[in-house]
């Protein structure tokens, strides 16, 4: 067990009995006090529900006893949070699936397919007369195509001859045409020649010669040939043979020195003096030997061996094997023409060996050839396939007889390759039986266990092997195993077990040629096939996509449907036959129409009403189905149909509250892709049959339930969101633009007052966005022309009809915008408070804590005529945040007080206001600009000086192009392509690391609580400049690392190593800030940690490898608040994170405090703070996961328990001036009841929760500037700085501990203003950040002295 397991087993016991049913009750807690320093007239609350509410906090001895041994223990907490694949890759880019996600077709499929369809044999054999330059033995070798010449007449045994290699050949090739020629002369050849390639067209044409009846083919590359009267030998040159054949074709040679032959072809097509069209890849060759090398002579070989080798593969290959075997003694050779069964029957021992054969050649093939080439002769052609595995035979039985067979494509030598050695063992099972199956032929069949074996070797592999080792060999053998029923399921298994190492076992198994095998399969009903079917076809698709076609035509989708429709398979699998289907319909229409008429849209939903959203088994089938669904429909008018009349947005709607946010995504985007575009006008019959109404009806609870969750916690969903919007926008666009234009026009005159103002603009590289910018204005005229209409901004004076002329925000400019070519569209609309809270909700992703998002967000925007303008500045400086050459232009005045989409999010219409006086900045060209006709965006974004900052038009400039797409798609498609069978087990490795920093964590705590802190030394042991123009905002000490992280109100964080005193990283946590971040903490502390960092807008924002230089990645980020208090200006948000329950709290200038579950990026609740001031303060207890202190403006506190249906559980105000909270902390240690607040009128209030209206330590720290409090985390000390330029450290009982005034320099200068305090969790150290750039950390007498 871990140490931090052992340590929550322990508390768990030990809180047992600290977990009692008392409440804070004024009736049953003794210890109440009348004279609270705070406001008696804010009364501790009873709740009802408090009587099933287990409160932790007790008011008898029994419970304080308890507390004190638990103080003993430290607790660490085991969440972990944010650790899933969505979180891996850095969230400011789309989490695409490249190459783990669908990619594009590998090369495994073949070009094309090819047939042989003709064959011509030419036989010169001239039976009886030998060629004058071939010297024969004697005896010699005399028989061709197994029968012997001199057994009949010459003319009788020629035709016989032709007669068999004819029938030889058709077993490989039934439906080919065959042509013979036997001695033929050159007319002949010509003419037969000519025949096959006039039938053959386009296929390929077989040309074998045989010429062991002439002379030798000559150096020039000519064969030989007879006339008439068989008096003389007449040369074919090649060149004229390749002219009559062309390509494709392939040539057997089978004549001494036949390479001669191979020469002159290489030559040919390299010269390129052919008349053919193709090249040397469409001409193959196969000779029998060498340039000096003659057919072998012995009686052993048939007089044509390469050519029994090629055409009688098993019969050769047995008696030349019998011949070398210790069976020969045994077994007489004219047995194995009487081998029973037939080759294409693998129950027979004749197929069995057939089989074997195939396998053994192909495996050795697959091993030892390019993939590329390997496919060619292997693949491509089932004649070329199988004279190929021959032609390794050949060469195996051949260079026994001293001949090297040649051919081209040239093959490496594999005669000597080992599974010739399973061959041999096959053959001598074989032929040890062979006597008795001859004896009685009704002797039971035994199979051989060779693929047995070959599976069990695969398997051996599958254990130990991996893509950086050799690919097993097996892998052809797998393929044959499939064609047999007994060894097939397992053959199957052990494929998906490969098919499951990666993408690259995936393109190997499709290399090999095993997708023909699986296809056809689809058609078998065993259910004990279909899991391992459905899990091979999912890791096929998650490779290659263009598979979708070939399933179709099979009908194989409907295979998938049954699967998803039954219910005896698991909710995973399930979910990998809805990942097939997808795939199946993305994109393909044909898949569309066809799994549309398989009812496939009822068979999604029916399994989404029955799936329990409880179940976490059935997260990544909710997931499938919605995707599934989402595909089906998208873009595909008669499935939108189909779905709105079943009420699919009814179905879907409720799993947008799900905890996983996959399938939050997954059902947005499939509520999203049920939403009509509206590109083009013609409607489909079913259209029509759908009534109208309908369709608004569903379209508009569609986009309410969309808008419910456009502030969801996770990007995955915002980004799908966003997307959704779009598709909105195009239908609604001109109704969206209204609705726009409505919060600008009541605003032009304080347009007007803002102009002299200037915007507080943050630089962000060479671009910086600068305001919203109206375009010229385009409108419809009489003669549908558009006339533009220049907005722009003079040096003369303005007026408001000079502004308002043709703007916007004028009614005409408006008006026109549903003009179109002098047609009014007569759209239904909706409710126009569903267009505004569209609008809003399209700000609101314009201004998004995810750069993506924000992105995405400014892309819908454009869609309804709102563009991002960026402008390059007039001049920069060499100092950050210095000024730059002010602008001449005028306009610069024109702007916002933040960023250009900085608004009310909470309270429409916009409002333009002035902006506060903030340091001079870099001046730019701001403005205003409105597109009001997508129809003129080509010009505009043409320009060089448009300053878009994305280009939203592609090449065609269609408006489809404007639509950004979707992610959620490609990024759930790479989980399949990931080890689903097995993880990558590095569990040990992250524990060992845990334990290491829990052992360190807890004898650290431990010195914390027992060691005596007689004074915090004023000398800092360490001093960092930051270099903050602003000075440093927030500070954080990292736990385990000699590490201190600080950012300043521009938002820019920085990472310093203060042992050694070097900058270890420094960024940006946004482009544009706004007011600066008001807390930095940890995330997961003991593992991985990550920098957490919330903004004072509500945006919060979690970064990882964010000490590491220029490596740093945001995780996610979203925004905590939504929506500000009436008259409230800022939200100055406040939040504070709970590593035990895994929550982040949030809350400000709002009337609630949100409650974030980090691990569901979801907000879970909303609490209501009861208060009519803002929370100025937050406090999570790290003990106990259910209670929070929050502070306000006036000075009081309040306690909330997250887990009663009624959270407040009790309210006061230590504080007696009526100023705001600035610090709020649980004290040190497993306390679960006393609190330390301090106000900014400078008293420091320690109070105990039970006694609720009393405080029982008071310390007057500062008077009236404190700006910082600090609590250590288990120390009995606390620390607090004023603007006075005071740091004063207290112990629990209020003993002043140091004062630090001065650094240590020989001036003795002064502090400044302090800003920020913080301590490290498990030591004294006290990180100080002041606004004069400076941090400073401190740590205690003892220490130092150590």
């Amino acid at each position: 067990m871990a140490l931090g397991d052992l340590m929550v087993s322990r508390f768990s016991q030990s809180s047992v009995s600290l977990a009692s049913n008392h409440r804070y009750d004024e009736e049953d807690d003794d210890c109440v006090s009348s004279t609270a320093h705070g406001d008696s007239s804010v009364p501790s609350r009873r709740k009802d529900s408090e009587a099933t509410t287990s409160s932790i906090y007790g008011n008898g001895t029994e419970e304080r006893d308890a507390t004190a041994t638990a103080t003993s223990m430290a607790y660490l907490p085991q969440t972990i949070v944010l650790r899933e694949v969505r979180h891996n890759a850095s969230e400011a880019s789309a989490p695409l699936g490249t190459s783990d996600g669908i990619a594009l077709a590998p090369k495994w499929r073949l070009k094309e397919r090819m047939k042989t369809g003709c064959v011509a044999l030419v036989l010169c054999l001239n039976i009886t007369v030998d060629p004058p330059d071939v010297i024969k033995i004697s005896p010699c070798a005399r028989i061709e195509a197994w029968i012997d010449p001199f057994s009949m007449a010459p003319p009788k045994a020629l035709e016989a001859i032709g007669k068999n290699l004819s029938t030889q050949y058709e077993r490989w090739q039934p439906r080919a045409r065959y042509k013979v020629q036997l001695d033929p002369t050159l007319d002949e050849v010509r003419k037969l020649c000519l025949t096959c390639r006039k039938y053959a067209k386009t296929e390929r044409v077989l040309f074998h010669y045989n010429g062991h009846g002439v002379p030798k083919p000559t150096a020039n590359g000519e064969i030989w040939v007879f006339n008439k009267h068989y008096t003389q030998y007449i040369p074919l040159p090649i060149s004229e043979l390749d002219s009559w054949l062309k390509t494709p074709s392939i040539y057997v040679f089978d004549c001494s020195a036949a390479r001669m032959i191979l020469n002159a072809f290489a030559e040919l097509h390299d010269w390129g003096s052919s008349g053919s069209s193709g090249s040397s890849r469409d001409c193959i060759l196969l000779a029998a030997c060498d340039v000096h090398e003659t057919l072998p002579q012995s009686v052993e070989f048939p007089a044509d061996v390469f050519t029994a080798c090629l055409t009688t593969p098993i019969k050769m290959a047995l008696k030349w094997f019998c011949r070398r075997s210790l069976l020969k003694e045994i077994i007489d050779e004219s047995l194995i023409d009487m081998i029973p069964g037939r080759q294409n029957d693998r129950k027979t021992l004749l197929g069995e060996l057939n089989w074997i054969f195939t396998a053994v050649t192909d495996t050795i093939a697959w091993n030892v050839l390019p993939h590329e080439l390997f496919q060619r002769l292997f693949r491509q052609d089932l004649l070329v396939a199988s004279l190929f595995r021959n032609f390794l035979l050949a060469e195996r039985i051949m260079r026994s007889a001293n001949c090297n067979p040649i051919s081209h494509p040239m093959l490496p030598p594999t005669h000597q390759h080992h599974m010739w050695d399973a061959w041999d063992m096959a053959a001598e099972i074989c032929l040890s039986r062979l006597p008795q199956l001859v004896r009685d032929p009704n002797t039971e069949f035994e199979p051989s266990p060779f693929f047995t074996d070959q599976l069990t070797a695969f398997e051996v592999w599958l254990d130990h092997g991996s893509e950086l080792k050799k690919p097993p060999e097996q892998l052809p053998i797998v393929l044959q195993v499939l064609l047999s029923q007994c060894h097939r399921y397992r053959a199957l298994v052990l494929l998906g077990r490969f098919l499951d190492m990666g993408s690259w076992a995936v393109d190997q198994a499709l290399s090999v040629g095993i997708f023909p095998y699986v296809l056809k399969l689809l058609q078998t009903t065993t259910n004990e096939l279909r899991q391992i079917l459905v899990f091979i076809w999912t890791k096929i698709l998650a490779l290659d996509k263009s598979c979708q076609i070939d399933l179709v035509k099979d009908g194989g989708h409907t295979y998938f449907i049954r699967f998803l429709d039954s219910l005896d398979a698991i909710p995973d699998q399930r979910a990998m036959a809805a990942f097939v289907l997808s795939v199946i319909v993305d994109g393909h229409r044909r898949g569309q129409e066809a799994c549309l008429e398989a009812n496939l849209i009822g068979v999604c939903l029916g399994h989404l009403k029955l799936s329990r959203p409880s179940d976490s088994q059935q997260e990544k089938f909710l997931q499938w189905l919605c995707l599934c669904l989402g595909k089906l429909w998208e873009d595909f008018t008669e499935a939108q149909i189909m779905g709105r009349e079943a009420n699919a947005f009814k179905k879907l709607a409720p799993l947008l509250s799900e905890p996983q946010p996959e399938v939050r995504a997954a059902a947005v985007f499939a509520l999203g892709t049920l939403l009509d575009i509206g590109f083009g006008s013609s409607k489909s019959s079913l259209e029509n049959e759908f009534d109208d109404d309908e369709k608004i009806r569903a379209e508009e609870a569609i986009i309410k339930n969309l808008l419910d969750v456009v502030s969801d916690g996770s990007p995955l969903v915002r980004s799908e969101v966003a997307v959704a919007l779009a598709r909105f926008a195009f239908g609604h666009k001109k109704h969206l633009k209204l609705a726009a234009a409505s919060y600008w026009k009541p605003q032009s005159s304080s347009l007007l007052t803002s102009l002299p103002s200037i915007a507080k603009l943050h630089e962000a590289g060479n671009a910086t966005i600068v305001s919203l910018h109206m375009s010229p204005l385009t409108r419809a005229s009489t003669e549908s022309q558009p006339v533009a209409r220049e907005a722009r901004i003079s040096s003369s004076p303005l007026s408001s009809s000079g502004l308002m002329h043709g703007s916007p925000l004028s009614d005409d400019g408006i008006m026109h915008d549903s003009v179109s070519n002098g047609a009014v569209h007569q759209q239904r609309l909706f409710d126009n408070a569903v267009y505004s809270q569209c609008v809003r909700s399209m700000f609101a992703l314009a201004k998004d804590p995810s750069p993506r998002i924000a992105s995405l967000g400014r892309r819908v925007l454009s869609i309804i005529g709102i563009e991002q303008v960026v402008a390059k500045p007039s001049k920069t400086t060499g100092r950050l945040g210095e000024a730059a050459t002010t602008s001449n232009t005028p306009l610069a005045g024109l702007s916002r007080s933040s960023s250009w989409f900085d608004m009310h999010a909470g309270n429409m219409p916009l409002s333009f206001r002035t902006p506060p006086v903030s340091p001079p900045r870099t001046n730019y060209l701001p403005g205003l600009r409105r597109v009001c006709s997508l129809e003129f965006r080509p010009h505009l974004t043409g320009s060089p000086d448009s300053g878009l900052a994305d280009s939203f038009l592609g090449a065609s400039g269609s408006e489809r192009s404007l639509l950004p797409l979707s992610t959620i798609y490609n990024w759930s498609c790479g989980h399949f392509s990931k080890p689903l069978l097995s993880e990558a087990d590095d569990s040990q490795e992250i524990d060992t690391k845990r334990e290491e920093k829990e052992k360190f964590a807890l004898e650290h705590i431990a010195k914390c609580q027992h060691s005596s802190i007689s004074k915090l030394n004023n000398n800092p042991i360490a001093n960092w400049d930051t270099r903050f123009e602003t000075g440093t905002k927030t500070a954080l000490l990292h736990p385990f690392s000699p590490i201190v992280v600080a950012a300043d109100e521009n938002e820019r964080i920085r990472v310093w190593n203060y042992e050694e005193g070097t900058l270890l990283n420094g960024f940006d946590n946004h482009d544009f800030p706004d007011k600066g971040i008001s807390k930095l903490c940890l995330v997961n502390e003991l593992d991985d940690s990550l920098l957490l960092v919330a903004s004072c807008d509500g945006s919060v924002r979690i970064w990882k490898n964010y000490a590491t230089k220029g490596k740093q990645k945001l995780v996610t980020g979203f925004s905590s608040i939504q929506g500000h208090k009436p008259g409230a200006r800022d939200l100055n948000a406040v939040v504070d994170w709970q590593q035990q329950s895994g929550c982040l709290y949030a809350s400000g200038e709002v009337s609630t405090v949100s409650l974030w579950d980090l691990e569901k990026e979801q907000l879970i609740r909303s609490i209501p703070s009861e208060s009519e001031c803002g929370v100025t303060a937050l406090s999570a207890s790290q003990v106990h996961g259910s209670q929070l202190v929050a502070g306000f403006a006036d000075g009081s506190l309040r306690l909330y328990d997250v887990r009663s249906p009624e959270p407040l559980v009790l309210a006061t105000r230590p504080h007696q001036k009526v100023e705001r909270v600035v610090g709020l902390s649980f004290q040190p240690g497993l306390d679960l009841s006393k609190v330390v607040s301090a106000s900014q009128a400078g008293d420091i209030q320690f109070l105990d929760l039970r006694t609720s209206r009393d405080t029982y330590l008071t310390i007057d720290a500062h008077r009236g500037s404190l700006t910082a409090l600090a609590v250590h985390r288990h120390a009995p000390i606390i620390a607090s700085g004023s603007a006075k330029q005071l740091i004063k450290v207290f112990s629990l009982e209020g003993e002043q501990l140091g004062r630090i005034l001065y650094y240590p320099s020989f001036m003795g200068q002064k502090i400044g203003s302090v800003s920020c305090l913080a301590f490290h969790p498990y030591q004294v150290l006290l990180a100080a950040g002041t606004v004069d750039s400076l941090v400073s950390v401190y740590t205690h007498d003892n220490s130092q002295a150590r």
